[in-house]
């Protein structure tokens, strides 16, 4: 009987990842997983992990794997026994940054053949890389401020990736205060960097905003050798006013 009820997951295993609540883009943590028995033994094929967030569609909201891998070591955990793995999780550089309406969390599951597998789940926190951040302060600088922040499909935009972050920045001082409604910025990761996808939203009349007339996009290219992006932002919003 017990075996039964820890196949339907009641008296079954646990687990439980330890690892830092904030996490860099493109770093390597170091994190612990506690896996504890239930009131039966049980064999674990293995423990998988996947780093996941929440991006839109036309239609809906839906889950996205950033990342994914396992230890693929299978062992017995006995009834009420504790044991802890040591283990690396490389966070990718493009794993969207926990900014505006974006979350970020790890699941850590236990692969158990016919049983339902525990999982546990933890929200992280995502700081943006030295190339993000460099595109941020650049932003600022010219007086934008972080309107929002979201993960949207991206199919037709970038086929590697099934979704990208988009940030929406406003003009509150600066030499754009009053030009435009918004500057829309998606990184799109390339090599060792990121494309930049730019759409400057002028202010226009009811009929122009209908066909889109107001909006201009561009492409710039941000990696350790940008030294500029600052000048280069402000020429391409100076092109579009």
């Amino acid at each position: 009987m017990k075996r039964i009820l820890s196949s339907l997951g009641i008296g079954a295993a646990t687990v439980d990842t330890i690892l830092p609540t904030t996490l860099t883009a493109g770093e390597t943590v170091d994190a612990r997983v506690d896996v504890t028995g239930g009131n039966d033994a049980q064999e674990v094929d293995g423990i998988y992990f996947a780093l996941e967030t929440r991006y839109e569609t036309d239609e809906s909201a839906r889950t996205g794997t950033i990342d994914s891998f396992r230890i693929a070591d299978p062992f017995t955990i006995e009834p009420d026994e504790d044991r802890s793995f040591s283990v690396s999780i490389d966070v990718p550089y493009h794993t969207p940054v926990t900014m505006g309406k974006t979350e970020v969390w790890l699941d850590t599951g236990l692969d158990i053949d016919w049983a339902v597998d525990p999982d546990d789940t933890d929200p992280v926190e995502i700081e943006p890389d030295p190339l993000r951040r460099t595109l941020f302060d650049a932003v600022e600088s010219l007086g934008f401020t972080l309107r929002t922040a979201k993960c949207e499909a991206s199919e037709s935009l970038f086929s590697n990736h099934r979704f990208v972050q988009e940030f929406e920045f406003v003009p509150r001082s600066g030499p754009f205060a009053g030009e435009l409604d918004e500057l829309e910025i998606v990184p799109l990761p390339e090599g060792e960097g990121f494309d930049l996808l730019v759409e400057v939203d002028r202010r226009g009349g009811l009929l122009a905003e209908h066909f889109d007339a107001d909006e201009s996009h561009e492409r710039l290219s941000l990696d350790a050798t940008t030294t500029d992006l600052e000048r280069q932002l402000r020429s391409t919003i100076e092109r579009n006013l």
